[in-house]
């Protein structure tokens, strides 16, 4: 019999009173993570016997969003529930109960090791006291005779003097055991301290789940509660590892896909299923209401009237009485907004949204640090290509070209890039679609060669007798390529782009760009060329601006 349970806040059972509390342990099993947020899944198995019980599940994390605890099961024999209620309370976890026990094995170990310490404390008094009586007895060869009693034969003296140095010693060496007892006991007590101080504080806030059920017979239950949690996310990540190749064998590009887990839900997800999903519960199901913008003439200046004399207080509280209640139905709209969107059904649209399944269990800890997980891995052989800013930078830049897979799209994240087997440092991949395609740049590459001359740079007259000024600038860019196969060269350079009709601006050379408007950036231009092996090739172009003598111009950054 399976049994799905909306976890919402009901009127408790009125036989609640006469229920037996059932207190069951649960364990997180499986974990969803979305872009933000995640849904947990903890399991409980009871036993029952015949008759009205309420079973309490008190270890689901304080963060838990009420609204979204649901609850199913799966009973050995006819059960029926009579409803399902949550509450936030201070609990004691189980792993809180572990910890009070091993609280009070220390605290006993403690108080033992303080006993015996006064025990050893008591020894090293009694010697300090021995070593005093012989001290006095040590100091009776110097005194005098008593008249009233016999004197001490000679003959007993060495006797005497030899009972008080093995007395001497044998206190000494009880004072110094006495010593070391003392300073290993109080390392002990230190050490129990250390250990007390680092146990975690035996109760917490919990949320904590009353299930009412009737048994009509002895039979076990077993529980599974699903809630969402806000405080946790998971981020893509990739690992591009790039195989330049070489004359005979073409380049490799092997992207690993990952995922970054963090989470600070107040519990530790240890050994768990999970599943990273690319939906996003929290963004909403519709979009936006729009309303009409209307247009009118500005209204007419009106004369002052002469400021009539304020309100009276109780004018004003009615003046303010729609107001309060304005904003009174504006709050209650926001908090209902709020929890529907907590209560949002998960949908699954596809092509978008697509789950990962993690491979094997995995360990989370409610800390905040990342815990990085492999989600696929995909070899392809790219293009290659070069491109460079010789008037920025005289440096060629390696690209390999990606194309995404069919299946699910490449969500935007940081990729670590690797070339032939060394770190090149970080980029940034964006959304890409299944189909599209995107140069990602590997760093600087060696093997092309790129320098840039300026070959003229005037400022003038055109003419002797001249109504325009004329600018002219004229550049020459060398590429070549070093490497054993060909490779694509992009140039990108520009020219300015003229801001009102009287200035023109033409471009000059020998050589005209591939493309013009580069990203539909105005005035950016692309020389593109396929060069073969140590072949190398020159680049010729330049512009001209002209504009009325009358006025001066002011080129843009």
């Amino acid at each position: 019999m399976r049994l799905v349970l909306a976890a919402v806040c009901l009127a408790a059972l009125s036989a609640d009173a006469f229920a037996a509390q059932v207190p069951a342990t649960s364990t997180v099993d499986a974990v969803t993570v979305f872009l933000s947020g995640a849904e947990v899944t903890r399991l409980a198995k009871v036993h029952l016997d015949k008759g009205e019980h309420t079973i309490v599940i008190g270890d689901l994390p304080a963060s838990a969003v009420p609204g979204s605890i649901r609850v199913e099961g799966r009973a050995s024999g006819k059960l029926d529930i009579g409803s399902v209620d949550t509450a936030r309370k201070l609990l004691q976890r189980a792993e809180s109960e572990a910890a009070d026990a091993q609280r009070r094995m220390l605290e006993e170990r403690i108080q033992s090791l303080k006993d015996q310490r006064s025990t050893v404390e008591g020894q090293a008094l009694a010697a300090k006291t021995q070593k005093k009586l012989i001290a006095n007895l040590a100091q009776l060869p110097t005194r005098q005779p008593s008249q009233s009693g016999p004197a001490t034969p000679l003959d007993d003296w060495p006797k005497v003097l030899a009972l008080i140095a093995q007395a001497t010693t044998d206190a000494s060496k009880l004072s110094l055991d006495a010593a070391q007892k003392i300073r290993d006991i109080d390392r002990q007590i230190s050490d129990a301290d250390n250990q007390l101080s680092t146990l975690a504080p035996a109760r917490t806030e919990q949320t904590e789940v009353r299930i009412h059920v009737i048994a009509q017979s002895p039979l076990d239950v077993d529980l599974s509660v699903r809630y969402q949690v806000p405080e946790a996310h998971w981020a893509p990540l990739y690992d591009a590892r790039l195989q330049t190749g070489s004359k005979t064998e073409p380049p490799k590009l092997a992207l690993d896909r990952r995922g970054a887990i963090t989470q600070r839900t107040g519990e530790n997800w240890d050994g768990v299923a999970m599943s990273l999903s690319t939906s996003r519960p929290s963004d909403g199901s519709s979009a936006p209401e729009i309303d009409t913008q209307t247009v009118d003439f500005e209204p007419e200046a009106r004369p002052v009237a002469a400021s009539a004399p304020p309100p009276a207080p109780m004018a004003m509280a009615k003046r303010a009485e729609p107001q309060m209640e304005l904003g009174f139905d504006r709050a209650k709209s926001a908090d209902g907004a709020m929890e529907a969107e907590e209560t949002v059904a998960q949908l699954k649209v596809a092509p978008f949204d697509a789950t990962f399944q993690v491979p094997g269990r995995v360990t989370v800890a409610s800390t905040g640090e990342a815990k990085r997980v492999l989600l696929s891995s995909e070899t392809s052989e790219p293009a290659l290509g070069c491109r460079s800013v010789p008037k920025l930078d005289t440096n060629a830049y390696l690209y390999a070209k990606i194309k995404v897979a069919k299946g699910t799209p490449l969500l935007p994240g940081s990729a670590y890039l690797f070339r032939d087997g060394t770190f090149v440092g970080t980029g940034e991949l964006p959304l890409l679609q299944p189909g599209e395609t995107y140069d990602l740049g590997f760093g600087v590459d060696d093997q092309v060669k790129v320098k840039h001359a300026v070959l003229e740079d005037k400022r003038g007259e055109s003419g002797l007798i001249s109504t325009s000024h004329v600018d002219s600038r004229n550049f020459q860019v060398n590429v070549k390529n070093l490497h054993e196969r060909p490779i694509d060269v992009t140039i990108l350079d520009r020219v300015p782009v003229s801001q009102n009709d009287d200035i023109k601006v033409e471009m000059t050379g020998r050589v005209s760009p591939t493309t013009q408007n580069v990203d539909d950036k105005r005035g950016v231009l692309a020389f593109q060329a396929r060069l073969e092996p140590d072949e190398e090739k020159i680049l010729e172009y330049g512009y001209r601006v002209s504009w009325p003598a009358a006025k001066s111009v002011v080129y843009g950054p």
